[in-house]
């Protein structure tokens, strides 16, 4: 979570680190969709000044995070079925990418790392911990993405990740989602560690585009 200096001696937050406060309330869905973004309230939580919350805003909005309308202010832009395609079509192009270029550049130390946390993984499914896995899910894929050696995949997937970070908290509190979703990062795995990267890039494109039929089941029950 994004923290501030805070106490009068501290610095003003810059614009940037106002956006990312706010980009990281969105992540974990403290703030929503079409909630207001109220100036006021911003400056109080942060400390920053009435020109940084502005800047911050106009920056999420240029992101697609955040709509600004005259004489309402800002608010968190809603999601739409059709948009939510978009971004998986282009997620399952990316990490399906990002698991073939792991299985071929990661070295041993990345590759052990990452059945590290696919064991966490496993305990959570046994601790019924679904917060734990979620966090943990967040790792086992920035771990993945890392390894394949790609920094441009990790940005655009940092990107298109926020929008949709509400839905896919929500999907890790369906017991059955999250064994799904376990049993796929577990033939992710085997590809990877057998260094085969052409099963490693359709066993996550496969897994990705089962989150999208997840998360679009969510999105209906939410907007009914």
């Amino acid at each position: 979570m994004v923290q501030f200096p805070g106490g009068p001696t501290g610095l003003t937050p810059s614009s940037q680190q106002v956006s990312e406060w706010i980009r990281d309330r969105i992540r974990r869905g403290q703030f929503v969709p079409d909630q207001r973004l109220v100036e006021v309230d911003i400056i109080r939580s942060t400390g920053s000044s009435r020109v940084r919350v502005r800047e911050a805003l106009q920056r999420l909005a240029a992101e697609g995070l955040v709509t600004i309308e005259p004489y309402r202010g800002a608010s968190v832009r809603s999601i739409s079925i059709d948009e939510l395609r978009h971004i998986y079509r282009a997620r399952v192009a990316l990490e399906g990418t990002a698991a073939a270029d792991f299985a071929t550049n990661a070295s041993d130390g990345q590759r052990e790392r990452l059945q590290q946390v696919q064991d966490a993984l496993e305990q959570c499914i046994v601790d019924r911990a679904p917060e734990r896995f979620g966090k943990l899910n967040s790792e086992w894929h920035g771990l993945l993405v890392e390894g394949s050696g790609n920094t441009i995949i990790g940005e655009l997937l940092q990107r298109l990740s926020v929008p949709i970070h509400r839905l896919l908290f929500e999907s890790f509190y369906d017991a059955d989602r999250l064994r799904t979703a376990n049993d796929d990062h577990r033939r992710i795995l085997k590809a990877i560690m057998a260094r085969d990267p052409d099963a490693a890039e359709r066993e996550m494109r496969a897994h990705v585009d089962a989150g999208f039929r997840t998360l679009s089941a969510i999105e209906r029950d939410y907007q009914v």
